[in-house]
This record gives structure tokens, sequence and C-alpha cells, in this order.
């Protein structure tokens, strides 16, 4: 079963943006411009192929119940849209069902909020079979909620058998019923998939590499540099969640130590509560990184305010003390910055041990980045050279899951091992091994 129709139509269907600034909200100073969430709506909206043929900011003191804006306002975009005969307007920002319907009532065109808009982009990025479950998951969740506008003509009421519904039955709620029998398989599906990913984390485990998860506002360039760094070929588009997937390969920094890239579903602003909720399997990946590095966009002028983007849904996921002690921050889009800026940025960056300013697209300060991600990673460790009975399975199993095993050979009844291990991780296994 493939995610249900949440009513976009196809590419080239002529678009227009609206988007509803709220005059408190301006006035208690956030940190990102009307004209640049506008700016991010229309990318969001050319992202399914829709032809953009207008943009509007719509200010409103408060919403209004009935239709979100006020009618003056309707009325302007109505003309708008005759005029341009636009056949879907994309509202940034949360539609209720009832104001959905008035406004195509008054438009006589099609309405799809912010939230009905990514899960759109969702659809048709996500490519493996658990992302797939992942969108019908948030796109069931959020029709059920607008089944009053959508099923207007299933207020009837209808007979039916035993596994359809009992007598006197609508149409609405059988239909409720079937969406919600759906969702339950759908998150059993996905627990299962839980399941897989935390056996496949146990066994990475046992081969000691490191995961370190890319993550960032989406279209930083989190792809780009993927590829940049292991070679690999995840498509990396200027467009807005080109990445859906998680994609992980493994990388050789320059000591030698071996670690699993991981690249992530970019982050947005206002994400739909759905998406997180359906996508907390993917993003269990970022939960169990040993080390998160923040790609971040500096030829953006809302740089800082994805910045605190990114740092919110990583707090929402429970991460607040990662946040807390600095993310390390691959400042990308270097070749993009004007000479002043850019300047500013290197001086800046010096200061900042965390931070690395790099070009995802021209490889520029890339290998300082794996410098910095091998001096954070081998902090506090050293080789230790190591004898270990071939016998005592159980031990060389602990160095593998607490260590880095750098070289290994082994004879008749030794193995011998170099391996790169902490201070406390070294104490512990000598206190075992004086035990044995």
């Amino acid at each position: 079963m493939t995610a249900p129709d949440i009513g976009v139509p196809g590419a080239g269907t002529r678009a227009l943006v609206v988007h509803p600034e709220l005059r408190q909200h301006s006035a208690n100073g956030s940190i990102r411009s009307p004209d640049a969430r506008l700016a991010e709506a229309v990318a969001l909206t050319q992202a399914i192929a829709l032809d953009v043929v207008g943009s509007e900011i719509v200010s409103l003191a408060r919403p209004r119940p009935a239709t979100l804006i006020g009618k003056g306002a309707v009325d302007a975009l109505c003309q708008i849209i005759s005029q341009r005969e636009v056949a879907v307007v994309i509202v940034d920002g949360v539609v209720t069902p009832v104001q959905q319907r008035n406004l195509e009532r008054a438009w006589n065109c099609k309405v799809i909020d912010r939230t009905g808009l990514i899960l759109e982009i969702f659809g048709e990025r996500a490519r493996t079979h658990e992302g797939r479950l992942q969108v019908e998951l948030a796109a069931l969740s959020y029709q059920r909620s607008r089944l009053v506008r959508s099923w207007t003509h299933l207020e009837r009421q209808r007979g039916g058998f035993g596994f359809l519904g009992g007598p006197g039955e609508s149409q609405l709620e059988m239909d409720r019923r079937l969406i919600d029998d759906r969702i339950v398989r759908l998150k059993g599906q996905l627990e299962q998939v839980k399941r897989t990913r935390t056996l496949h984390r146990k066994a990475r485990r046992r081969v000691p590499y490191p995961v370190v998860a890319l993550v960032g506002y989406t279209n930083a360039g989190k792809s780009t540099l993927f590829n940049r760094l292991t070679d690999a070929d995840v498509l990396a588009k200027d467009i807005l969640f080109a990445t859906l997937d998680p994609t992980m390969r493994t990388l050789v920094l320059p000591s030698g130590r071996k670690v699993i890239l991981s690249d992530t579903v970019g982050f947005v602003s206002d994400l739909p509560t759905q998406l997180v909720a359906a996508f907390r399997a993917t993003l269990e990946e970022v939960l169990e990184a040993d080390l998160l590095i923040h790609v971040r966009d500096m030829a953006h002028p809302d740089s800082d305010a994805q910045r605190q983007d990114v740092e919110g849904v990583l707090k929402a996921l429970g991460l607040e003390a990662v946040v807390a002690d600095g993310l390390v921050q691959a400042l990308n889009k270097l070749d993009l910055l004007p000479p002043d800026p850019r300047g500013a940025l290197l001086n800046q960056a010096t200061q900042d041990k965390l931070s690395q300013p790099i070009s995802a697209l021209t490889g520029e300060g890339c290998p300082e980045l794996l410098g910095l991600i091998d001096r954070i990673l081998g902090e506090g460790t050293h080789p230790v050279p190591l004898e270990v009975s071939l016998s005592d399975g159980a031990g060389i199993a602990w160095l593998y899951r607490h260590g880095e095993v750098l070289e290994r050979h082994d004879d008749e009844q030794v193995a011998h091992l170099l391996v790169n291990l902490g201070s406390a991780d070294y104490e512990r296994f000598a206190a075992r091994a004086r035990v044995s």
C-alpha cells in the first residue's frame, strides 16, 4: 500500500505560495525574516516541480478560525489566483480542515498547508522500504485528522457486513477505522525495522568503528560532503530534502582509524510532528552516533536561524547535553562566500576548536575536517600492545567493543593486538586479566 494521496496536483501545475505572518511573531524579534520564510516555502514547493507563478506574504494580527487570514486578503488573493490561473495554493503554515475547506471554496482551487507539502516531498523522495513505511504512517496520521474535509460526501449512513462495520455505521466512521487499522499495522512493521536496526548497531559495536553522523538543515550540503569524504554517489542536488533514507559508509581517518559515516535526513523549521514521530527510527542513528557533525550552509542568509532549528530538533531527541557541550561544525559553502565574510569566517574558526570551514563542493578544508574528527575521537586514547590467549574469546571481543584494534596477528595460541584504548578501559581490561 502506498502513502495516501494528500491532494497535491502533478508536476508543472501552476501554484501560488502564501506565507501568513503573525504581527506578534514579527514583533517578538523572530530571527528568521518573513521574506526568508517565504523563500523557503517557495523552495519547498519547487522541490516537487510545481510551477510557482507567484508568492505573497500576508500579515495578520491573529488567525481567523474560519479562513486563517482576513477577508480582505482572501478576496485579494482570489483575484491573483484567477488572473494567473492558479490550480493550487500552498499556505506556509498550519491550516485546519475547516480553514482548508473554506479557502478552497473561496478560491475555487486546491489548498495545501505546509505539513501536506512536506509529506508530499517525503513521499517522492523515500526510496527504501523503511522510508516508504514512515511516509505512509505520517501521511495517514495527517489524513485521519482531515477526514471531515476530505470525505464530506461520506456522512450518509450505510449498512455493512461484519468486517466493514455494523448496520448504521457511517462511511466516515468506516474510513477512519480502516485508517486506524492500517496505522497499527504500519507501527508494527516499523517496530520490526527498529529491532533490525538495533541488531545492526550491535553488530557494528562488535566491529569497533565509531559512528559519525552528519546532521544539519536541509540543503546544507550533507550529501555533497558525504560523497566527498567517502567517494560515494548519494543523491546530492540543490533541492530541499534530497536525502531521506540514511546511508552509511566506512571512512578511513588520517591516523588509519576507521569510522562509519552516516548521512541523515535534513531538518527544517516547523517540521510537522507527524514526521518527527514517523522518522524516529531513522533519527535513532543520530542518537546512537559517537560524534555528530553539524553541517551548516554559511552562505545562507538565515544560517544562524537554521542552526537554532537543528539544535532544537536535537534537543527534542534528548541530546541536550551534546548541544550544550558544543557540536562539531562543518562550516560549509566557503566557495560561495565573498572575500570579506570568507576571511572573517576563517579567522573566527581559528578561535573555535570545534569548527572547520569547508567547501564540500571543491574539497577545501575537508582534509582539516577529517583531522578534527580524528583528533576528537582519539582524545584520551593511545595505542596499547596486548597479547591475549586465543582461548579467551570474551576478552578479545571486549577489546573490539571498547577499543579500536589497529593491528592484529595471531600465532598458534596468542592474538597479538595493537589497540587504541582510553586509560579507564585499559585499567578495566587489566583488572579483568588479573582476576582471570
